[in-house]
């Protein structure tokens, strides 16, 4: 689940790759391999034109197959996924990526909610790698892996040139084996090494809990495929509570699909109200996503949303376009501003595409990406607190909430 997803965005796109073989004319640059019949395109698929220059393109792949040794050892197909990744690198995105055979494999394994790792998601913040969250329950919970921490190296490997699925692909790995992660933590001066050992990952979606002051939590941990099916029966639980206090713990959540995004925040909202835009630049016009309408809350309703750092992507959807419409408050600390749309495209049957195509802004047109989500109350959580296992931050929730 390494970024929002966007499921009504699933087509096949070939030209992508095509651009990255064509030299000023149509393809069929007679020291070209035969690129078409390894990608399996078809002659219309082939037929793109660009005024690029590609002549140096090809003059290092024939001066690899002259000069390099063990050219030989490296196959045709791995080199056009090779020369497909650089295509992508040059966009200077963290987000965009291009999923070879294995690494598409690994990411659907992902998305399925069930995978080998040590279960917790990575960002690219002022462009250190970083820990949007560690998942409940998980060996990266465990070994007390924070939000927010930077990982400066994966067992002995530097991050400082890692893209995120290079760094995940380091991460990962055989269920019981270790991987090494040296981690500078706010407020410390020195990295420490955390040895983690590898497990089954599975993602955790919801808790709820009726507590003895009346107040009804729901902890949302991810925006997994079934967490709006979830949610829709914790809402129910919370009706036949008879309660009139509700909070939603958002705090390290790293986000997921859009559509849960979407259906949770419809129960909120009257049908039409903005829940996120989709800003395409100057692409196209931008998409507004509107509230479904399930609305059955009054105005009589007293809700607050927990954030923090780990709070990304689909939870600063939800918790956005609570407070712009006035229906939520917030507390806790900055989300982790983790605002752009990634589509996921097949290019051919065992590959894919990850590309950025727009960025998310709130209700009242606030990028996400640009500085996240401020909150209404901001409250931190100190090592003290932690130390003494004190939620400074629940604890003005419930203050609000009690009012």
């Amino acid at each position: 689940m390494q970024n929002l997803l966007k499921t009504r965005h699933i087509t096949t796109v070939v030209s992508l790759i095509v651009l990255s073989f064509v030299g000023g004319v149509y393809v069929g640059n007679h020291n070209r391999p035969e690129i078409d019949k390894i990608m399996g395109l078809t002659n219309k698929e082939t037929q793109v034109a660009t005024k690029a220059d590609f002549f140096p393109f090809w003059k290092v792949w024939n001066t690899i197959n002259e000069k390099y040794p063990k050219s030989d050892e490296v196959t045709d197909q791995n080199r056009i996924y090779g020369a497909i990744s650089g295509l992508i690198d040059s966009l200077d995105d963290p987000y965009s990526v291009f999923f070879d055979p294995e690494e598409t494999k690994t990411f659907e394994e992902e998305i399925a909610g069930n995978f080998i790792g040590i279960g917790m998601e990575v960002g690219i913040k002022n462009k250190i790698l970083t820990v949007i969250a560690p998942l409940k329950d998980t060996p990266a919970y465990r070994a007390n892996i924070k939000s927010g921490d930077k990982i400066l190296k994966i067992d002995k490997i530097s991050t400082s040139d890692l893209s995120i699925e290079k760094a995940i692909k380091l991460i990962r790995g055989e269920k019981g084996t270790a991987v090494t992660l040296t981690v500078l933590r706010e407020g410390n001066e020195d990295p420490m090494e955390i040895k983690i050992e590898r497990d089954t990952i599975n993602i955790p979606t919801l808790d709820t809990e009726l507590r003895k002051d009346g107040i009804f939590a729901i902890k949302l941990y991810s925006f997994s495929a079934n967490s709006a099916n979830l949610f829709r029966n914790a809402i129910k639980q919370f009706v036949e509570s008879r309660s009139d206090k509700l909070l939603l713990d958002l705090r390290g959540n790293p986000g997921g699909y859009l559509d849960s995004a979407i259906s949770i925040s419809s129960w909120f909202l009257p049908s039409g109200k903005t829940i996120v835009t989709e800003d395409y630049g100057d692409s196209k016009k931008p998409e507004v996503f509107r509230s479904k309408g399930y609305n059955i809350f009054n105005d009589n309703l007293k809700f607050v949303i927990l954030i923090d750092n780990g709070s990304a992507s689909a939870s600063e959807i939800v918790a956005g376009a609570m407070q712009n419409h006035g229906r939520a408050t917030l507390v806790g600390t900055q989300s982790f501003g983790k605002g752009s749309v990634q589509e996921v495209v097949d290019i051919t049957p065992d590959t894919i595409l990850k590309i950025t195509v727009a960025n998310w802004l709130t209700p009242n047109g606030t990028s996400i990406s640009e500085k996240g989500l401020i909150p209404d109350y901001l409250v931190e959580i100190t090592k003290k607190d932690s130390g003494e296992k004190k939620d400074p931050q629940l604890e003005k929730a419930v203050e609000i909430l009690l009012k």
